[in-house]
């Protein structure tokens, strides 16, 4: 994953528009290799159904990665016959690396993909996109898994699939459903911030992607989808499952080690209602103290076993200080990112300080607890030493929640009312110019501009589209 970027902050959510001025309201990418058999019949059938049922302007790219039959070529014809459709060729291999492509350049508000294959049932289409469209959701995908879809496959992608999103949940913390269903779309906003941060540029594109969304807090709405298995899949199994677990590898080594800026990504919407100043309401302090109990639950038992194992060998005194001081780092750091939501390394050796001040005040506490049961028992039973230190621990912790809410990790300050567009701009304070999305990666992805209207050819031979060809040719008829 890229750790070089600066995202900065989304906007706020807003309901898109009903139409704009010649521009696609929704962008459906389907990515190809070697399809020339099935791309025709299936961009034809998902063709007709926009056109039946799609109340916005919608455009379908075929983004062909590097195939050596046909299909470059069904995919120009396609264009020259459909205004709604273009073509763009990579010479490069990738689902992950032509979906950047394609969605990097477009301008249309909403970005989908789907399979060629057309498994999942396309009346899902218009319940995907919705929630974009309406501003509700930043990203959607279609599930195979919920409880509610009706899916037909075999037993082995059944549980392949089952078993990678439990490791997903299990490993990443994953709670989306369905990681590998070819059928999602994605705000255009929120994807010119998050694709800079994604490296992969193969199957693992997808879960990257939602894993980084989820952690970024974006919001993904999830459709039950009708799903019928394509017999004829070209995906090898074990060799997308290998590369799947090494993504899973690095994207884990990364939110661990906190070398992704997602903290910048933190409340990344300006109508969160949990950034609203409300009176009487305590904003997070239910949940802080659910986190702050369960991570000093177990801190508590990781203490008690710690001054159970030192006191075999040292003094009541000096077991009580170790067990104490690695307890208390392992506290500092779960507590910072699991109750507070405090990520990336940024303060870090800070509230580590601040936490080992704590931890000499719940020193204090516990030594002089010990103290004051040698003082009245000269030889106190190891059982009434650690009711003694429980009864102790209980009252640091206490402690411990005020200072770290009120000390170490206090509230962030509100964020200062995003002044409203004027419609009469100063010529002296000009608008700042959009960024190139493709400044944010460096691999070997050819550029492709965006479609406006009359169309537009991008940049090289190797990311082109057909609309001005297919206009000339329509023009000479």
């Amino acid at each position: 994953m890229r750790t070089d970027s600066s995202p900065g902050s989304l906007p706020a959510r807003e309901h898109l528009p009903a139409a704009g001025a010649g521009t696609p309201v929704l962008d459906v990418v389907i990515p190809v290799y070697n399809e020339e058999k099935d791309l025709r019949r299936c961009v034809l059938r998902l063709h007709e159904h926009l056109a039946r049922t799609f109340p916005y302007a919608f455009r379908i790219t075929v983004a062909d990665n590097a195939s050596v039959d046909a299909t470059p070529h069904v995919a120009a014809r396609l264009a020259a016959e459909l205004a709604e459709v273009r073509s763009v060729r990579l010479e490069q291999k990738g689902r992950g690396r032509a979906l950047r492509t394609v969605w990097s350049a477009s301008d249309s508000p909403v970005l989908a993909y789907m399979d060629v294959d057309l498994s999942t049932d396309l009346n899902a289409l218009l319940p995907l996109v919705a929630p974009l469209i309406s501003g509700h959701s930043d990203l959607a995908i279609g599930s195979r898994l919920a409880r509610s879809s009706r899916v037909v496959r075999g037993a082995k992608r059944e549980f392949i699939s089952r078993t990678y999103n439990l490791i997903l949940r299990g490993s990443l913390q994953a709670r989306f459903s369905d990681a590998q269903c070819g059928f999602k779309a994605i705000r255009r906003d929120v994807a010119q911030v998050l694709l800079p941060l994604v490296e992969d540029t193969g199957w693992f594109f997808d879960t990257e992607m939602l894993v980084l969304a989820e952690r970024a807090g974006c919001r993904i709405h999830e459709v039950p989808v009708d799903w019928v298995d394509d017999p004829d899949s070209t995906v090898h199994i074990v060799k997308t499952a290998t590369e799947d677990l090494k993504g899973v590898w690095r994207v884990g080594k990364a939110l661990a080690t906190g070398s992704l800026p997602l903290d910048r990504l933190a409340r990344p919407f300006g109508d969160d209602p949990r950034d609203r100043d409300l009176t009487d309401v305590p904003q997070g302090l239910a949940r802080q103290l659910v986190g702050f109990c369960v991570v000093g639950a177990l801190s508590t038992l990781c203490y008690l076993l710690l001054y159970s194992g030192f006191r075999l060998f040292t003094g009541s005194q000096v077991a009580n200080a170790l067990a104490l001081l690695v307890s208390a780092v392992a506290n500092t750091a779960a507590n910072r990112r699991l109750t507070f939501g405090v990520r990336g390394r940024g303060g870090a050796v800070r509230h580590q300080a601040q936490g080992l001040v704590v931890f000499g005040i719940g020193l204090a506490l516990t030594s002089g607890s010990l103290a004051a049961l040698n003082a009245a028992s000269a030889d106190p039973d190891h059982s009434t030493e650690l009711a003694v230190l429980i009864a102790a621990n209980l009252a640091a912790t206490v402690l411990r929640f005020l200072l770290f809410r009120a000390w170490v990790f206090p509230d962030a300050p509100p964020a200062a009312p995003v002044p409203e567009p004027s419609q009469h701009p100063d010529p002296r304070h000009p608008e700042p110019q959009h960024p190139d999305p493709y400044r944010a990666w460096s691999d070997a992805t050819v550029r492709l501009q965006p479609v406006r209207s009359g169309g537009t050819t991008g940049t090289g031979d190797t990311a082109r589209t057909t609309d001005a060809a297919a206009a000339d040719r329509r023009s000479a008829r």
